[in-house]
């Protein structure tokens, strides 16, 4: 990307002062001296301020990656979206194009699916994912990809989703991938967990928390007290940071 004119990025959410975009590319910029180029929290209670945020500072807005709860609601104000963010129902990234449209991309999908594939064996065939958001949305994309079939588990059960209290060790045995998409367990709420029973857990699981702060979540610690494999969202966020830097620089 050019070092002429001043390009602003940043992260769409709401209460994000925790934000890991906004450190990485801060680093990313200055090693690369890329001098021009700056990252900022666009911390937003409502997403209706989204328009007076484009409105104001649309001249220098190069692109802007997309946080909970936001992934979902932001899709009415863009001008068009990517095939696969079409498909996938959510937005993490967005580019302001050369004609100053606004598209939306999904590079969720993409992180989650390089971060787990190296875990996986040939009885990784089922998934549970916990959550049905804007996140969950991005990993289901990925698991179809990879050949996974999977079951939401949510709070409401409905004809696409089963309840926290359908899980049982039948379910656990059938379903070797557990899903933590939900934001329980963030910082600074870290003694919290999903209420799933753990003690289903076994060395045959992989539990994979999309939260990378703290980097060891309770979901992830009880789980690996039963012997499973455990992953937390880092390397899926760099991933995806990755890919949307690439998005935005194209």
């Amino acid at each position: 990307m050019a070092n002429s004119n001043k390009k602003r990025f940043g992260l769409l959410g709401k209460n994000i002062s925790y934000s890991f975009s906004k450190g990485y590319f801060t680093e990313k910029f200055e090693a690369a001296a890329l001098n021009n180029c700056t990252y900022e929290n666009f911390d937003l209670q409502t997403i209706s301020e989204f328009e007076t945020l484009i409105k104001d500072n649309h001249e220098e807005l190069a692109g802007i990656n997309v946080t909970i709860p936001y992934k979902e609601a932001v899709i009415p104000f863009l001008d068009k979206l990517s095939k696969k963010a079409k498909l996938i129902g959510a937005v993490n990234t967005i580019k302001f194009t050369r004609s100053g449209k606004l598209k939306g991309y999904n590079t969720d999908y993409y992180g989650f699916k390089k971060a787990i594939k190296p875990l996986l064996a040939d009885h990784h065939k089922k998934a549970l994912i916990l959550g049905t958001g804007g996140a969950s949305k991005g990993v289901c994309f990925a698991l179809d990809e990879l050949g996974i079939t999977y079951t939401f588990v949510s709070r409401i059960k409905n004809e696409n989703t089963i309840s926290y209290e359908d899980l049982d060790q039948e379910v656990f045995t059938t379903h070797t991938i557990v899903i933590n998409a939900t934001p329980v367990g963030t910082s600074p709420d870290i003694l919290a967990y999903p209420a799933i029973p753990f003690e289903f857990f076994t060395t045959q699981h992989i539990a994979f928390d999309l939260i990378y702060n703290p980097a060891i979540t309770q979901f992830l610690s009880k789980a690996s007290a039963k012997g499973a494999q455990t992953k937390n969202g880092y390397d899926m966020l760099v991933y995806q940071a990755e890919k949307a830097w690439k998005i935005w620089s194209e």
